[in-house]
Parts: C-alpha cells; structure tokens; sequence
C-alpha cells in the first residue's frame, strides 16, 4: 500500500516541479538572476517533466486500480 502512494505522490512532485521549470522558462515566476529565466529551453524541459511526471502518476494510479480487484 505505501509504495503505491510513494509512486503517485512521486508523479505529483514531477508535476509540480515541470510547471515551475516551464513558467521560469517563460518568465513568469523566479528571479531575474535564474539561467532557466526567459530561457526558451527550459519551456521545453518543463514540458517533458510534465509528461513524465504525468506517466509515473498514472502508474501509480494504475497500480492502485490493479490491486484493488
């Protein structure tokens, strides 16, 4: 039971972390002084952090489904 949660808070953690990595590369959030500000990159990392973190959660949630029946 814990490991499923550990996964799926796991993928929300990602989630968050590609969402502020994806408004600093857009300038919205962070300081100046960031190398990820105002960076076009970083758009695109947030992007593919947001998709793996969507991808471990939804094995997460899987795994929960999967057990339960």
């Amino acid at each position: 039971m814990k490991g499923k949660k550990i996964v799926i808070i796991t993928g929300i953690g990602i989630i968050i972390m590609g969402v502020i990595f994806h408004l600093q590369g857009q300038s919205i959030v962070g300081p100046e002084s960031s190398f990820m500000y105002s960076n076009p990159q970083w758009v695109t990392y947030g992007i593919q952090i947001i998709i793996a973190g969507c991808v471990i959660l939804a094995v997460g949630i899987s795994l929960n489904f999967i057990k339960r029946n």
